[in-house]
C-alpha cells in the first residue's frame, strides 16, 4: 500500500485537540479521515507527528496514512480539500513516501511558536489566536529566565500531570522571546525546537515566563522551578489560542 505524507494546517479553535475522540467529539483527525473515506472505503487512522490539545493551531502539522489506490499526490490534496471545505482545515502539501517513513518516529525536530498580543484593547482579527496580556512585559527579562531552560534536563515541573510520556527528560533546543510589532500591536514570540515536548510543556513555560515578565517572578525562579520537580513549582498555563505547531523536521523533507 502506497504511503502518503500530508503537511496540514488548521484553526484549532473549533476543533477538541488533533486526536480522534471516541465521545465523537469534532476533532482535526477525525475530520481529515471522514475525507479520506469520501475517496477510500475506509476505516483509516492518521498518525500524527504531534497531538495538538483543543485550541491549539497547526502551522505546519505532517501525518501520513497508508492507502490502497496510488493516488498522485497533487490530486489527493486536492480531493481532502475539497471534501474539507466547510471546515478550518487544509492539506497544504503531500508526497508519495517510503513505508519506513512515520509522521511521528522519523521526525528529527518539532517547532512550536507562541505568542502574545500585548495591548490595551482586547484582539478583533486575531481573537483566538494570540494570547491578550496588558502592556508591560518585559523581554530581557523572559529571555533570562528562558535560558535556564535549555538543554538536557528534568521536566517534571513543566509537565502536565496528565502526560502519558514514559520520562519527564527533555532536550531543549532553543527557547527564543522576541518583540514584534505587528498591525495589531506588540506581540511577545516565544520560539521552542526540541526533538519532542511532554504534555503541556510549552504552554507552562510561556505561562511561567509571563510571570517573569510582568516582573512577578525574578528571572532565576525558572530555574528553581525547573529544580524543584514538582508541577506546584509551575507558573499558570498558557491558554491554548497562543499555541502553533509551526514545522517539524526529518532527515530528508518529504515535500521536496
Amino acid at each position: 500500500m502506497p504511503r502518503f505524507a500530508m503537511k496540514i494546517e488548521y484553526d484549532g479553535g473549533p476543533f477538541n485537540g488533533w486526536q480522534r475522540q471516541s465521545l465523537g467529539q469534532l476533532t482535526v483527525q477525525q475530520t481529515i479521515e471522514d475525507a479520506l473515506a469520501m475517496l477510500e472505503p475506509g476505516p483509516h487512522t492518521l498518525a500524527a507527528a504531534g497531538r495538538t490539545d483543543t485550541g491549539v493551531h497547526g502551522a505546519g502539522q505532517v501525518a501520513h496514512i497508508d492507502l490502497v489506490k496510488d493516488w498522485d499526490p497533487f490530486r489527493l490534496s486536492q480531493a481532502l480539500n475539497y471534501h474539507m471545505r466547510a471546515a478550518p482545515v487544509a492539506v497544504v502539501a503531500c508526497a508519495k513516501v517510503a513505508d519506513d517513513f512515520h509522521a511521528r518516529f522519523s521526525a528529527l525536530e518539532r517547532r512550536y511558536l507562541y505568542r502574545i498580543l500585548c495591548r490595551r484593547a482586547h484582539p478583533i482579527l486575531d481573537k483566538g489566536r494570540v494570547w491578550h496580556v496588558l502592556p508591560g512585559l518585559e523581554v530581557p527579562a523572559m529571555q533570562a529566565g528562558a535560558n535556564h531552560l535549555i538543554g538536557h534536563h528534568d521536566f517534571t515541573t513543566f509537565r502536565s500531570s496528565l502526560c502519558q510520556a514514559n520520562s519527564p527528560m527533555k532536550t531543549l533546543d532553543e527557547v527564543t522571546v522576541t518583540e514584534v510589532t505587528t498591525p495589531s500591536g506588540r506581540e511577545i514570540h516565544f520560539r521552542l525546537r526540541a526533538r519532542s515536548f511532554l504534555h503541556n510543556q510549552v504552554r507552562s513555560i510561556v505561562g511561567s515566563l509571563e510571570r517573569v515578565g510582568a516582573g512577578h517572578w525574578p528571572p532565576d525562579r525558572m530555574a528553581e522551578a525547573l529544580a524543584a520537580r514538582t508541577r506546584a513549582a509551575c507558573g499558570p498555563v498558557a491558554p491554548p489560542q497562543g499555541l502553533y505547531l509551526t514545522e517539524v523536521r526529518y532527515p530528508v523533507d518529504p515535500f521536496h
